[in-house]
């Protein structure tokens, strides 16, 4: 018996009394005969829907006893109609499973097995033939009861019926299936990969089975949301308890600890004993230093009071230096600005070619803010070009020519007794 549950939310805790309590009301045998099995399913908010199963308890109790018998212990355990509707990739569908003696029809709609019938076919004897009158006659009776009950989305003629077993194999009786229901039908592909050869279609519900444990995840999947391990809770392996283990583990851990816990103990008061006659030397050590720390600090304090009138000392000749420093700046640049690259500083009369740029200096004497240069060239024109010069360089605000004086001076020629005359002008500068 399968059946869609609809319940108002609730708790977890409270889901299995819930889950019976509905059970005894839409079951219709007494629940001491079967195994209930169910799962949650996608449901509005502020409401629970679930999806049973009950089958017969001395069915499933026998089959499981006898794994038992042969040393078997099974894990996992499908309904195989559920097993079927796993392994179709549409959102609706109708499903139908023929095998000798049994028939399997299973209506799919929102990825949900919605309706299943499962019954017994009369004989194993009987050819297929003879069985399809009852085949066609019960896929009607299914398209019926699931189309009175959703009469806002009824079956039509766009959902695919799809056959498996005996029919998958007799495409020659789809015909009559066909007429009788208007739909569609074919064979199913297979979800998974088979050797050359191989028909999926005669052990479907084995596939259904082993997709339980293997995951079919693509984009767009439209397969079975029913997924449950209907084996009864009491024949699934024990679990193992982890307070079986974990107790001894424990009790080991806790002597090991306390054992360790001894040893550091006196190990510890040992090494306190021996720190404590260190700390006593120590103390003594401390008491002596403190004696030497104040001598000390006498010390400082009269140092200090001598250090008072040396600091003063000391700004003064720190503001000197600095004074200094900064006159020695002006110089060296006054110096730099009047004896430029192409003029020549000499303490001797030395005349050169002015157009080359040379004037001689015979001396530069900076006294604050002016500076008195005196030198010789060989005309007035190149006295009076190093004067705008001066003027052009932007250091001084002031450039006096002080005097110009011609000055002859003689001197040996290469023949004995020549002498040559030497023609020059001195000239003074006043800059500011």
């Amino acid at each position: 018996v399968y059946r869609l549950l609809s319940l108002p939310e609730l708790p977890e805790a409270l889901l299995p009394e819930a889950v019976k309590r509905e059970a005894r009301r839409v079951v219709p045998v007494s629940l001491d005969q079967v195994h209930l099995s169910y799962q949650s399913i996608p449901a509005p908010k502020g409401e629970k829907r679930l999806f049973l199963a009950a089958f017969p308890r001395n069915t499933a109790d026998a089959l499981l006893r006898t794994l038992r018998k042969a040393g078997l212990e099974p894990s996992i355990m499908d309904l195989a109609p559920l097993a079927l509707c796993r392994t179709i990739d549409e959102p609706k569908a109708i499903i139908i499973d023929v095998r000798s003696a049994s028939l399997n029809i299973a209506v799919m709609a929102d990825r949900v097995p919605q309706v299943i019938r499962s019954l017994s076919l009369p004989s194993e004897a009987q050819s297929l033939s003879e069985r399809l009158p009852t085949i066609v006659e019960e896929l009607n009776r299914t398209i019926a009861f699931y189309n009175s009950s959703h009469q806002e989305k009824p079956l039509d003629t766009t959902v695919p019926i799809f056959v498996f077993g005996d029919l998958a194999a007799a495409p020659d009786t789809w015909q009559s299936l066909a007429n009788s229901s208007g739909f569609s039908i074919s064979v199913s592909p297979s979800p998974m990969q088979s050797c050359e050869g191989f028909d999926p279609s005669q052990f479907i519900v084995n596939i259904g089975l082993a997709l339980k444990a293997v995951s079919l995840k693509k984009e767009g999947a439209n397969f079975s949301l029913v997924n449950f391990n209907a084996l009864p809770k009491v024949y699934r392996p024990k679990a193992i308890s982890l307070s079986r283990i974990l107790i001894p583990v424990g009790i080991v851990i806790g002597v090991g600890f306390l054992t360790y816990m001894g040893f550091f103990v006196q190990n510890t008061r040992a090494h306190t004993d021996a720190l404590r006659l260190q700390l006593a030397s120590i103390e003594n050590r401390i008491a002596q230093q403190g004696e030497e720390i104040v001598a000390v600090e006498e010390e400082v304090t009269q140092v200090e009071a001598q250090i008072v009138p040396l600091e003063a000392t000391t700004g003064i000749f720190e503001t000197k230096l600095t004074n200094l420093g900064g006159e020695r700046e002006q110089v060296n640049g006054d110096l730099s600005g009047i004896a430029l690259n192409d003029i020549a500083v000499n303490n001797s009369i030395e005349l050169k070619d002015l157009s080359s740029g040379t004037v001689g200096l015979r001396n530069v004497t900076h006294t604050g803010g002016q500076v008195t240069v005196s030198g010789i060239a060989p005309d007035e024109n190149e006295i009076f070009e190093y004067a705008r010069y001066l003027r052009s360089s932007g250091r001084f605000s002031a450039v006096i020519i002080s005097s110009i004086q011609l000055v002859e001076e003689e001197e040996e020629g290469e023949e004995e007794g020549e002498v040559e005359k030497i023609k020059g002008f001195n000239f003074n500068f006043l800059l500011k």
